[in-house]
C-alpha cells in the first residue's frame, strides 16, 4: 500500500508545483513521510482504483479525454474524503467544474503517470 500511496502523492506533488500559481500551501507540498495517515490510506486507495481501472480497460483508458481522466482521479479522491470525514467542508468535495484548474490539471497527470506504470 505505501509504494503506491507514495506513488500517487509524489505525482500531486509534481503537478502542484507545476500548475498551482504563486506558493502552494505547505500541506499541497508535505514529503510522503510528514503526510497524515488518512491521506496516505486515501492516496494509495485512489491510486489502486487509478491502476485497477486502467488495467480492467485493457489500456483502452488511453482514448480517454485529459479531462475524463482526471475526473476520474477527483471522483476517486471524493469517495475517500467523505470516508475518512463525516462532515467535510465543501471545498473537499467540490465537483469537478468546481475545482481549480490547477487542481484539475493535477489530477490529470496523477491519472497519466499512474497510467503509465500498468
Amino acid at each position: 500500500m505505501s509504494d503506491e500511496g507514495r506513488i500517487f502523492r509524489e505525482a500531486w506533488i509534481a503537478g502542484v508545483k507545476k500548475y498551482y500559481p504563486g506558493e502552494p500551501k505547505p500541506g499541497y507540498i508535505t514529503p510522503w513521510e510528514d503526510t497524515p495517515e488518512w491521506e496516505r490510506e486515501a492516496a494509495a486507495a485512489v491510486h489502486g482504483l487509478v491502476f485497477d481501472f486502467v488495467r480492467v480497460s485493457g489500456g483502452r483508458t488511453a482514448k480517454l479525454s485529459r479531462e475524463q481522466r482526471g475526473r476520474f482521479v477527483a471522483l476517486c479522491w471524493i469517495a475517500q474524503i467523505h470516508k475518512h470525514f463525516e462532515d467535510p467542508k465543501p471545498g473537499y468535495v467540490a465537483d469537478w467544474d468546481a475545482l481549480p484548474e490547477w487542481q484539475q490539471e493535477t489530477d490529470a497527470d496523477i491519472f497519466e503517470h499512474i497510467e503509465r506504470t500498468v
